[in-house]
């Protein structure tokens, strides 16, 4: 699916519960868009978050992706409907429909493009898990984060890799039990959120920044970082990951953008892909 730069690209029906717009600069901005309903999941809303991250992917030449939501809430876990109907589900179903849940959740987590969550109002569960997935975090200073799950009987297990990977297991430990309440402040002490803002006008304008930022850099170098990332957390420095690395290393030096960066910096240019 070839990007058209000519026009920005929007979804059709406004009124649909995810909205995806790519801009002309390659941008895409993924909204949830229940702003009634507090943003919730339901099996309608993971299915088209996952058909968004497909469009996503099958669109050649983006730069970044930038996840926020309409309304008071920026997601508030699962549809309490949604959860009614999985009481009467087999287990075979419920196991099926969490498990369609994860999925959404790892192709976010696993995207080749830079992610960036704009968090507006409240995250509880699976907006957690969102905020999670993705390589940066912003949120305004009245936004408030709670993994609350244990209060209603159940457990954040299908978020808890991308939760525990974001805060470290001693955090996950504290909040997976007790359900508190966590303000932004303390959102980004513990890692959750990489900056707070003051207000929507500064989320946004810290957003604008940031796509700034990503048209700046390399599209195969980024995509290289984030894949190297998750191949050597925790590995240590074994010979195999010192292989790694270095054939990692050689393969960009000799990449079409390696040599193009190398060219631009010596030659005092911009490199080509910098767009303004």
């Amino acid at each position: 699916m070839a990007l058209r730069l000519t026009k920005i690209l929007r979804s059709a029906a406004t009124n649909r519960a995810v909205l995806l717009d790519i801009d002309a600069h390659g941008v895409a901005t993924i909204t949830l868009n229940r702003p009634d309903a507090w943003n919730t999941f339901s099996d309608e809303v993971i299915a088209t978050l996952h058909e968004s991250y497909a469009k996503v992917r099958a669109t050649s030449g983006l730069r970044a992706l930038f996840l926020r939501a309409n309304g008071k809430f920026f997601c508030a876990g699962a549809d309490l409907k949604w959860m009614q109907r999985t009481a009467d589900y087999t287990p075979e179903q419920n196991k099926e429909d969490a498990y369609k849940l994860g999925l959404m959740l790892k192709d976010l987590d696993s995207m080749p493009l830079p992610t960036v969550a704009l968090v507006q109002g409240p995250a509880f569960g699976g907006g957690v898990g969102l905020v999670s997935c993705c390589d940066v975090a912003v949120a305004v200073s009245t936004a408030t984060f709670t993994l609350s799950e244990v209060k209603l009987g159940l457990l954040p297990a299908v978020i808890s890799p991308y939760v525990v990977a974001r805060i470290g297991v001693p955090q996950a430990r504290r909040y997976f039990l007790t359900a508190e309440k966590i303000e932004a402040p303390r959102a980004r002490e513990i890692g959750l959120v990489h900056e707070v803002v003051a207000d929507e006008a500064a989320l946004n304008a810290h957003g604008d920044s940031l796509r700034s930022v990503f048209l700046q850099n390399s599209p195969t170098a980024i995509a290289a970082a984030k894949s190297l990332i998750s191949r050597i957390a925790g590995r240590g420095t074994s010979p195999e990951v010192l292989a790694d690395t270095a054939a990692t290393l050689a393969s960009q030096r000799a990449s079409a953008e390696g040599r193009e960066g190398l060219s631009a910096f010596f030659g005092k240019r911009k490199a080509a892909w910098v767009k303004q």
